[in-house]
């Protein structure tokens, strides 16, 4: 199967043309690096013998241009424990640090006496409803998409299934929520309030809260895009599988216009 990334050695990764990013040219879209990024973070929880905890929370600050080049990604236990563990990691792309993350992962238990909050189901996918989301946003990342509209999409407003026969890693298998976090940064394009070519809104990090585990290859995003009017936005999204809502994703964006448009 094709990939985002080939792996190097142990901590470096070259990406692919697949995860080529959509702002500018020889950059790669944060997406599958994130995704990446909780694949090596499992990778080390497992050759130190961690215990079988769930991944709850992942937040990641971006620090600047993600160069299509090898990215080096190093792990860090900072918090052990049999209940609650707390993981960092850091991306070095070009002899810079890129991403900064940490996850936290806490024990199962039933607490299905309880449960409820969630938000409706999205409904689900169907092959009249595709969306070539290439007819907004350039690069290989987006093109590697399979993509479907819930409902049709609006300014700042958009429900959405996506999908992609890529693997994170050339020939390694990855866990259930790395892959489903690799397609999670992809919110932040499916609900654009203006047009990419007359205005910019990159993302400076990407928050995941999970209360349910995702499974399966589709990932659902119900998303709202808000720009405020002092040059900051936010993208707010409901994460969602087949089997129904699985946590939320928040987005803090940098909001400007691009120079000399029309």
């Amino acid at each position: 199967m094709d990939s985002y990334f080939q792996r190097i050695d142990d901590t470096r990764y070259h990406p692919t043309v697949d995860a080529g990013g959509a702002w500018k040219d020889g950059e790669i879209h944060f997406s599958p690096l994130g995704g990446l990024i909780v694949h090596a973070m499992d990778r080390h929880r497992a050759e130190r013998g961690a215990g079988p905890l769930s991944l709850a929370r992942v937040s990641f600050d971006i620090l600047g241009f993600l160069a299509a080049e090898v990215c080096e990604i190093t792990v860090e236990t900072i918090r052990p424990g049999r209940t609650i563990e707390l993981v960092e990691a850091t991306v070095v792309i070009a002899g810079r640090a890129a991403v900064l993350a940490r996850a936290w992962y806490t024990v199962d238990g039933d607490t299905s006496e309880v449960a409820g909050g969630e938000p409706d189901r999205l409904a689900l996918p169907g092959p009249e409803r595709r969306w070539p989301m290439t007819e907004t946003w350039p690069g290989g990342y987006v093109a590697s998409l399979e993509m479907r509209a819930a409902e049709d999409p609006r300014p700042g407003r958009a429900t959405a299934w996506l999908r992609t026969d890529r693997v994170l890693v050339a020939g390694e298998e990855s866990s259930p929520h790395a892959a489903f976090i690799a397609l999670v940064d992809t919110a932040n394009g499916i609900a654009v309030r203006r047009l990419p070519t007359e205005w910019m809104f990159p993302n400076l990090d990407l928050t995941i809260h999970l209360y349910a585990q995702p499974a399966g290859e589709w990932v659902g995003l119900d998303t709202t895009v808000t720009f405020g009017s002092t040059g900051r936005g936010l993208t707010s999204t409901a994460l969602h599988d087949l089997s129904g809502p699985v946590g939320r994703a928040e987005q803090i964006l940098t909001v400007r216009p691009l120079p000399g448009r029309a």
